[in-house]
């Protein structure tokens, strides 16, 4: 009797196989996705007790912006995810490899809960569906892509503006599920992938990469003592300089030397030199508000701090150049108009009192036609050399 109940149960199992064989994908996946067998809001491997494994892959279309103000960045990017599912297996009925889920129905199948713990916003696109993927091998191995743009925090040291460099980071996180039950592992092969140049030396407006990017995992624990699986990416950016070199420090350069013009006008061409100076110390003024305006408030000297100062230094030194030149030639002309008075005392005087202030205000002329450029290229040079060889 045995014999023969054993007998009829293979044969209803094998036309039950038979008949699952010839099932199309609609019906593999009620199948799979049915609710009585299948619970969505179980990770795969949570009756277990081992966690699931979850490889991830960042695929990055663009970097749109790194914007010092707010100390953040943004980028597109396909955010990939695979994991084993051994529920969604479905070999043993079916001879298709592969089911491609319409986005509709990703939300019956379980996908991991990351999310970016330096994210400040966030979107999925929508255009002209949500941009989900989401494909089921015979085995149970899922792919889940999702499309984002994301605008992400970056702690920036501004020290060495504008020769900097800036570390930034990208950090993703389980949110509900701890280390036991779901752990994020990097993809072995291509951790992030970089999709509009082939050496991963994107180019940027003000960026360039000058290292290769560093992953690896991490773990955090939170206010109740749970540890969470986490991942980093770090982004290691080198600011362009031939924007400031061009918009900058070039056209200070200038300003500065031009304050020095002054130095070979007539002492007696007092609106010539006046204008001349507080035309340069304006300007410079002007620039150096320009700059401040598109960085943020900080409470440390920047180099692009010292650059304009020590140039706002230099064009009005040149001005106050001028204003003791023309206290002596003041007192030269006072005294000549007392020596006028009495014909006797300008006899004897008149030659010493030239001597004093004229040509004591030639000399000075004559020295700061020197002493301002050499001045000047020390601090080029030292400034330079500082800052150019961190």
């Amino acid at each position: 009797m045995n014999i023969l109940f054993t007998s009829l149960w293979t044969v209803l199992l094998l036309g039950r196989m038979v008949r699952l064989q010839q099932l199309q994908r609609r019906d593999i996946l009620n199948y799979l996705l049915n609710s009585s067998a299948y619970d969505a809001r179980i990770a795969p491997d949570y009756e277990k007790d081992v966690a699931t494994e979850v490889d991830v892959q960042l695929f990055v279309t663009s970097i749109d912006s790194i914007n010092a103000i707010s100390m953040d960045y943004s980028m597109n990017v396909f955010l990939r995810q695979t994991w084993r599912d051994s529920r969604l297996n479905f070999s043993h009925i079916s001879n298709i490899s592969v089911l491609e889920l319409d986005q509709r129905r990703i939300d019956d199948v379980w996908v991991p809960d990351t999310y970016f713990q330096n994210e400040k916003s966030a979107s999925v696109h929508t255009v002209t569906v949500p941009n989900k993927l989401l494909h089921i091998y015979n085995d149970g191995f899922v792919i889940y892509s999702i499309r984002l743009s994301l605008t992400l925090s970056c702690i920036m040291d501004l020290r060495f503006f504008p020769m900097d460099d800036q570390t930034c980071s990208i950090f993703m996180e389980s949110y509900g599920y701890s280390i036991e039950n779901v752990a994020l592992k990097w993809n072995p092969d291509d951790p992030v992938i970089f999709g509009l140049d082939d050496n991963d030396e994107q180019t940027l407006p003000q960026f360039y990469f000058y290292k290769p990017l560093e992953t690896k995992g991490c773990s955090t624990v939170n206010s109740f003592n749970t540890e969470f699986s986490c991942l980093e990416a770090k982004l290691f950016f080198q600011r362009n300089l031939g924007f400031y070199m061009s918009q900058v420090f070039i056209p200070s350069m200038m300003i500065v030397i031009l304050s020095w013009i002054s130095f070979w006008i007539h002492v007696d061409a007092v609106p010539a030199r006046v204008s001349l100076g507080v035309i340069c110390v304006l300007t410079m003024t002007t620039q150096s508000s320009g700059i401040r305006s598109s960085l943020p408030v900080v409470s440390y000297i920047k180099a692009i701090d010292i650059w304009m100062a020590v140039g706002l230094l230099f064009v009005f030194a040149a001005l106050l150049e001028y204003a003791y030149i023309n206290v002596q030639t003041r007192k030269h002309r006072k005294q000549t108009k007392d020596n006028e008075r009495d014909k006797k005392s300008m006899q004897i005087m008149e030659p010493q009192t030239k001597t004093d202030f004229m040509d004591r205000a030639r000399r000075v002329d004559r020295l700061s036609r020197v002493v301002f450029p050499i001045c000047y290229a020390v601090f080029n040079l030292v400034f330079w050399v500082v800052y150019l060889s961190k």
